[in-house]
This record gives structure tokens, sequence and C-alpha cells, in this order.
């Protein structure tokens, strides 16, 4: 159905930033809606939660890094 010079295009647009961008701004916008809707129908709002958490472990010193 499409040519190949389409699907290479809209490859090379998919791999710019802005798709991404957009792409997160269209997600939080369908959350949102879906969030309102959710609460409208008598659901509890959801709570915030956090998508990752780092975890740092502490250096441990050489022998040669203590003098």
């Amino acid at each position: 159905m499409y040519t190949n010079e389409f699907e290479e295009a809209f490859s090379n647009f998919l791999e710019r930033h802005e798709y991404d961008e957009a792409e997160s701004y269209l997600f939080s916008m369908v959350r949102l809606a879906f969030a309102a809707g959710w609460k409208a129908a008598g659901g509890a709002p959801p709570k915030a939660e956090r998508l990752f958490e780092l975890i740092v472990t502490p250096k441990t010193e050489t022998p040669a890094e203590s003098d």
C-alpha cells in the first residue's frame, strides 16, 4: 500500500526527538482524560507514583585510596 520511500520517511520521523516529545504529551493528555472519567464514574483518583528510583551504592575504598 505504501511505498518504500514513505516507510523510510515515516521511520525517520519516528526517530526524531520531536516525536518522542509529542508522544509524551499525548500520553499525558490521555491519562488525564482517563483519570477524569474514572473520577466522574465514582472511582478514587489515581495516586501519584514514582516511576523509578535511583539506587546509589556506597563506594568502597581500596587500600590505595585510603592513604
